[in-house]
């Protein structure tokens, strides 16, 4: 069975290429065009892995952070990698903090690059269990 991945992000564009290269590597991938309707599908739970953009309309990536971890779903979630253009922020910091594994820079990441970051962080978050 293919594994889950939920992408979160309100550039149609990133959106649309990363759920394509995400597919194309095997993977379940839905979709979310804003913060909003991202936590809504967080909620139900059952994710192995979660791209999250941090800069979005209506409720931004560490606003997501900040409602799961208040407020956990039913069924966990795996990872969360967090998708963004910003490097060496505090924003980024607040991210880990909140229960983030890692960051991803958008402008830079190859496919190549994306299929293995989302892999090792779903191995990683397996080995944890």
């Amino acid at each position: 069975m293919a594994k889950r991945i939920l992408l979160i992000d309100d550039d149609t564009d990133i959106r649309n290429i990363f759920a394509e290269i995400l597919s194309s590597g095997g993977y379940d991938v839905t979709t979310a065009i804003d913060g909003e309707e991202g936590l809504a599908h967080l909620m139900k739970g059952g994710f192995d892995a979660v791209l999250l953009d941090i800069m979005m309309p209506k409720l931004d990536g560490l606003g997501v952070l900040k409602k799961i971890k208040d407020s956990p779903p039913q069924q966990p979630n795996g990872p969360v990698l967090i998708l963004t253009n910003l490097d060496h922020d505090p924003v980024l910091d607040e991210a880990i903090s909140l229960g983030a594994h890692k960051h991803l820079l958008k402008a830079d990441i190859l496919p190549p690059a994306l299929l293995k970051a989302v892999e090792e962080a779903i191995a990683a978050a397996s080995r944890k269990t």
